[in-house]
């Protein structure tokens, strides 16, 4: 008998057909992937800035971009089979793939702390009274917060299973109960919502809140080639992306400006509890949180295995402890630096569509691979600089223009 486990999560090799996922079950993975409290405090701000008719064409039109972006790489990871971490390879060299790997990690590895406290922190305020302030978190914080961290480690730890699982049971209730508090609220209100969005400064230009829809869930999309390998084929990879990324985001965004100009908060968890539905409320939050804090762990445990060589599930527990502990921290003094570091990964997309797109034989074989690719590690650098400094246009869609350009030289150069 083999002692040789079977890795489901084909960490370093294509998936197999045997492998693949239903189109529902992607479907459902990729849309839990959306749904993340984050993107309501981006509701919120298009809420504030924009009346209705502008806060629609920001979302067609930023998730029409972001759509091609994920799309694009959904078609890849399912045409490929290939993590995120495995195509860097071919466009970065070996080694050179580490910097999109240690990149999405750290990000995710962010992303999954903060998330953490986003459940945490309102929880411990609305549902225990508890006094919580930047330099005060009472210890059933930290209690909320290490359970959580478990919870959500354990599922990430099991893999694609366990991510569809959760996504089975999370997707539809946050679709359906969000969905209800949102209408509730808006037949509770002295105001339709046309005439409740109109109310306030509208400072917000529709190019503007296009980039915020864009720029919410960029960093997080980049990572699509880890899920949709899973998928079919490629058509369906592509398709079944870009129609989740479309509708979470766009019921995240919803959610957060319906919250913001009825309730005044930046989320459904407080419509709800003001609808007194206290326990869909904390159940809304939590699975809302955990479906994206799942995946982005997930991500980390692939990208951090690439660089170190250790099981994908080692690093899945080395990051969720590194991400619980680290949670309140990151919570209050962090987030700024994630959407900073959220410009740097946009870049890296666009050098793996073009890589892939214009040496579509170097995937198929056993072609040597590079050390280290340096003009598409310059390429990110740079873009990352320019979608950080440059203040006209979308951040990172400037960052991918900028990455290809310098990828495309050294492709010339090489030649």
């Amino acid at each position: 008998m083999s002692n040789n486990k079977i890795d489901y999560d084909y960490t370093v090799g294509p998936v197999s057909k045997t492998g693949r996922k239903s189109n529902l079950s992607m479907f459902m993975v990729m849309l839990g992937f959306t749904f993340f409290s984050a993107s309501m405090w981006v509701g919120q701000q298009l809420a504030a800035g924009l009346d209705f008719g502008g806060f629609i064409w920001a979302l067609l039109l930023g998730g029409l971009i972001l759509g091609a972006y994920t799309g694009t790489l959904g078609y890849i990871g399912a045409n490929s089979g290939l993590t995120l971490d495995m195509l860097s390879h071919r466009s970065f060299g070996k080694k050179g793939s580490w910097l999109p790997s240690a990149m999405i990690s750290f990000t995710q590895m962010g992303w999954f702390g903060v998330g953490l406290a986003m459940f945490a922190i309102p929880v411990a305020k609305e549902v225990f009274g508890l006094d919580v302030t930047p330099d005060h978190m009472p210890a059933l914080g930290y209690v909320l917060v290490a359970v959580a961290g478990i919870l959500m480690t354990a599922s990430a730890y099991f893999g694609i299973k366990s991510l569809t699982i959760i996504s089975y049971i999370a997707v539809p209730l946050i679709a359906i109960l969000g969905t209800v508090a949102m209408i509730l609220a808006v037949r509770n209100g002295d105001a339709g919502l046309v005439e409740q969005f109109s109310k306030g400064t509208k400072d917000l230009g529709v190019i503007a809140g296009a980039g915020l829809v864009i720029g919410s869930f960029v960093s997080g999309g980049t990572a699509t080639p880890n899920f949709a390998r899973f998928a079919k084929n490629e058509k369906v990879g592509a398709i079944v992306t870009v129609i989740a990324f479309f509708l979470g985001n766009s019921l995240m965004f919803l959610f957060g400006a319906v919250s913001s100009i009825y309730a005044g908060g930046n989320d459904i968890f407080e419509v709800m509890l003001n609808l007194n539905l206290f326990y869909f409320a904390v159940l809304i939050l939590g699975l809302n949180i955990w479906t994206t804090n799942d995946n982005a762990l997930y991500s980390v445990g692939l990208g951090l295995s690439n660089i170190t060589g250790f099981s994908k599930k080692a690093m899945v527990l080395v990051g969720g402890v590194i991400g619980t502990i680290a949670a309140v921290w990151l919570y209050w003094n962090f987030c700024d630096w994630l959407n900073v570091l959220n410009c740097t990964l946009p870049p890296i997309g666009a050098i793996l569509i073009l890589d892939y797109f214009t040496n579509r034989k170097d995937y198929e074989g056993n072609t040597p691979l590079k050390t280290v690719n340096w003009f598409a590690v310059l390429g990110v650098v740079l873009g990352a600089v320019v979608a950080n400094l440059l203040k006209w246009g979308i951040p990172s869609i400037n960052g991918m223009v900028v990455a290809a350009v310098v990828y495309l030289i050294g492709k010339a150069f090489n030649k």
